[in-house]
Order: C-alpha cells, then structure tokens, then sequence
C-alpha cells in the first residue's frame, strides 16, 4: 500500500490579511488564473530609494508652504520615502525671475491669476533646505531658457549648491525645449535643436565656473529627436539624461487609442507602450554611460478633468508605471503635481491643498496616484529579480531580492474591481517561507475619486513587521496559492 502522506508543516498562528472583496450585487466575471514564477535569476536592475518623487512648477519656489513648518507637507514626503522634489514645468521659462539682489521683476513678463510671475531668491532656497531635511528629500532645480541669461542661471546654481549641498541633485536647462516653437516661449522668433544646443553650452560653462560638482540634466524633452544631441553635446560636468511623458495626452480624441479614457488607462496596450517609450531613451542614455531619469510624468496632460484625473485608475498606473521604468534601469521619477487646492486646482496633481481656490491654506494630502507612488516608494531597496508570468488578464507581476534575503513580489492587478471576480495566483518561490506578509492598495472602481486606500486608510503602507500574513499562507512550501482582490495593488514579503 502507498506510504502515508506527511502533515504539511505548521507555522507559528498568524493573522491573515482581509482584502476587500467585489462589491455586493456585481456581477462577477472570471479571470484566468495567474501564474508567477520568481527566480533566483537577477534582471541586472535595481530598486533604489529616492526612485519615486514629485515634480512641481518652478514658481513653487516661492510658495511659504515649503518648509519644515508644514507639517502636512513634510509627512507627504516621508510616506515616499527619501523623494526628489523636482522644480521645472512650464513656469520656468514664462513666469520665473531668480535674482539674489532683489531686483524687480521685469516688465516682459507676464502671469495670471492662477499663475502669477514669481521672484524666486536665496532665502526660498535656504527655507526650501528646512523641508528636504524634515522630509529627508533631494532636489533637482531648473533655470529659465527662455529668458536667455547664463549669468542669471549660473547665480542661481551658485546659490543652489553653497545653500542645498549634496541634496542638489541636478540642475536643467529649461523645460520642454522642444516646445518652445509650439507655444508662447519662443514662437516668435522660432527656436531650432541647433540653437538649443549652442545655448545649452553657454548655461553649461557658465554654471560649471561657479558649481562644477552639479551634474547638468536634460534635455527633459518629449520629443526623441533632442535626446541624442543632448547625449552628444560636449559639457564639462556629468549629464543625465531627462525625457518627459504623458502617454494619454491626445485631448482632441483625434487619435482614440492615445485618448484619457478609463479604457487606454487600464489596458495591457497601455503598459506596453509605457515600457517601450522607456526602452527607447533608456537605449540612448546607455549607450552613453549616463542615468535616465524621467523627470515630468503623469497619466495625462490635457487641460482640464478628463475619464483618468483624481480616480483609483490613475493609482493603480502610477504604480505599475514607476516599476516598470525602475526594472528596465531608469533611476528616478517625478510625477508632476501642484500645490494649488483639491477643488480648482489641476486634476492631474498627486498632492493638493485644503482650503479655498486656487492657493488653499497649505495643508497638503495626497490623491490616489500619490497612493500608488507610496506603495513602490515604501519597498525594500532590492534587486530586480527574472519573472515569468502567465495569465490574470491586465495584470503585471515584479520580484526584488532584499537586502536580507528575503523577496518581495508586487502584483498589481488591473482587472475592473466593480466587475471582476478575485483571481486565483499561484506564486512559486525560489525558497522556503517560513513567514509571508501582505499590503495592498484597493478602490472600489476605476473611477472612483478619493477613496483609494491602503490598508484601509488613506496613509503609507503598514511598516513590514506589522503586516498580516497572506491569506492561505503555506509554511515552508515554495508554491504560494491565494486569491486578490480586482483593482489592487498587492506588495507581498517572503522570509526564508
């Protein structure tokens, strides 16, 4: 007769974590099973803290509100855990002034009321400092191209670097330089990438005479032509390559499948086309020995509210999207947001303040993509490790080897939480577990505004020692079999 089988073996009692399920009354369509195999093979990238950050208006500088006296604001940085605060956006080159002498600002240019001209100076930048050390931050400024003043420029990265020391990253040369033909900066007169770079050079060795020990980045473009030029162009500090993306940014509906709709948000042709878009500058900074950062994002760039702004979809992107640019090697991020209020302000923003439009009174939260930012922002430094997946449907799967041997799997799971039935996951391991915990991100649709949350709240994920264990954990079994919820974003840890 067949030999008894042996009693699987018993971990220490645990508490299981309580996903939330389908809402009551929808009607549950199946998902393909998805299958996961993680191995001890690495991909040769990693995850480094400081991936994910905020980008925010140039002009932003001069905001009161950035300071260690925030307390809303220094919290928002630490639960993205060591951010770069990226200054650039259209501001820079329109509606920005630095001066260290307080001169007036010219009379050329122009603002509105929502977006004023701001002079910006060194006591910005040493009040700036209080908040990157209370929020453990970096920074990465911009000067103005579109005023043409090396002089000005090379004052302020003067300044910027006695002042902000090693947390100054990096300092561009305008923004969007690509654009200035396209709008209000240089239409007039007409710009050309030659130009550009002439004008680079001249910024590059002003700046290096006065702070040689800042790396320059850029082109911060979003047009492929202007990122080789920038790689070849000869400048006497180290470059980083920058390029900007919005991949749902057809706001006339002229092209359907580049449209801001809930549809192209949550597609698997969405994240293909985000990772290849990556692909094709990473290739170009490599070739070169130079980091690629991608310093500008966000789901959308059309004007105004559209299917994607403020909803549980644009979490669930973020997330995937700032994992998928760290596996293929891209080493920083910069969702761009305001600080402009909830109400009034821009949809696409991660952050916004209380209080009445368009400035509000400073007290600062996050909206569901700045959930999604926080749950890649609160994982374990650690190396890509090779995933093969299968099955799920809109469903995207990452492993990292930690620090102290342990892995973490992040699936994120992009099936219609208001329609879709959990999926079955059957994960395999490259060891033993001998403990497996869960935190997740959930909302109840797609479209859902403000009631993205983790773990149940509206904070940062619950500190790894605190987590509950996965449900239907197997102590000690490689094969790790459990169900999740739809429209989550599910952040597993394995000990061996």
């Amino acid at each position: 007769s067949a030999p008894a089988l042996a009693p699987a073996e018993a971990g220490p009692p645990v508490t299981y974590y309580a996903q939330p399920g389908p809402p009551a009354g929808s009607p549950l369509e199946k998902v393909e099973p998805l299958k996961v195999d993680v191995s001890n093979d690495l991909v040769g990238t990693s995850l480094n803290k400081g991936m994910t950050g905020i980008s925010l208006e140039a002009t932003d500088l001069a905001d009161p509100d950035l300071s260690s006296d925030n307390a809303s604001m220094v919290k928002l940085l630490q639960e993205i855990d060591q951010p770069v605060l990226r200054f650039g956006g259209n501001a820079v080159d329109r509606r920005f002034f630095w001066t260290s002498s307080g001169e007036a600002v010219p009379a050329d240019y122009k603002g509105d009321k929502t977006h004023p001209v701001k002079a910006v100076g060194p006591a910005d930048l040493v009040r700036l400092k209080t908040l990157l050390e209370a929020g453990d931050a970096a920074v990465s400024l911009t000067v103005d191209l579109g005023h043409y003043n090396p002089a000005r420029a090379a004052d302020m990265a003067k300044n910027a670097s006695a002042i902000l020391g090693n947390r100054l990253l990096s300092i561009t040369v305008g923004n969007e330089p690509n654009g200035f033909v396209f709008n209000d900066v240089k239409s007039g007169n007409g710009y050309s990438l030659e130009q550009y770079i002439r004008e680079l050079k001249d910024y590059a060795a002003a700046i290096y005479a006065v702070a040689p020990n800042v790396p320059i980045s850029g082109p911060g473009a979003y047009d492929q032509k202007w990122w080789q030029p920038f790689v070849d162009a000869d400048l006497p500090q180290k470059k980083i390559l920058t390029f900007h993306h919005y991949p749902l940014s057809n706001c006339d509906g002229g092209l359907p499948q580049d449209s801001p709709t809930l549809a192209n948000a949550m597609s698997r042709t969405m994240h293909d086309r985000g990772l290849n878009y990556q692909k094709a500058a990473l290739a170009v900074g490599q070739a070169a020995g130079l980091e690629t950062w991608i310093p500008e994002t966000g789901i959308s760039a059309c004007p105004g509210s559209n299917e994607t702004s403020r909803t549980h979809a644009s979490a669930l992107w973020a997330a995937d999207y700032a994992l998928t640019a760290a596996q293929l090697g891209i080493t920083r991020i910069g969702f761009h947001s305001s600080l402009l209020t909830c109400k009034g302000g821009p949809p696409l923003s991660a952050i916004c303040s209380a209080g009445a439009y368009p400035f509000g009174n400073g007290q600062m939260s996050g909206r569901a993509n700045f959930f999604g930012i926080s749950m890649v922002a609160e994982l374990e430094a650690g190396k890509f490790m090779k995933v093969n997946s299968s099955g799920g449907g809109p469903a995207f799967s990452y492993a990292l080897q930690n620090a102290d041997g342990s892995t973490s799997v992040v699936i994120i799971n992009e099936n219609d939480p208001e329609k879709a039935a959990q999926t079955s996951v059957t994960l395999n391991l490259p060891g033993k577990p001998v403990t497996g915990t869960m935190t997740q991100l959930s909302g109840p649709s797609y479209s859902a505004e403000n009631q993205t949350v983790i773990d149940g709240a509206k904070t940062e994920p619950r500190p790894l020692a605190k987590r509950a264990t996965v449900p239907g954990f197997a102590y000690k079994s490689p094969t790790q079999q459990f169900q999740l919820t739809a429209g989550t974003v599910t952040v597993l840890n394995f000990k061996y």
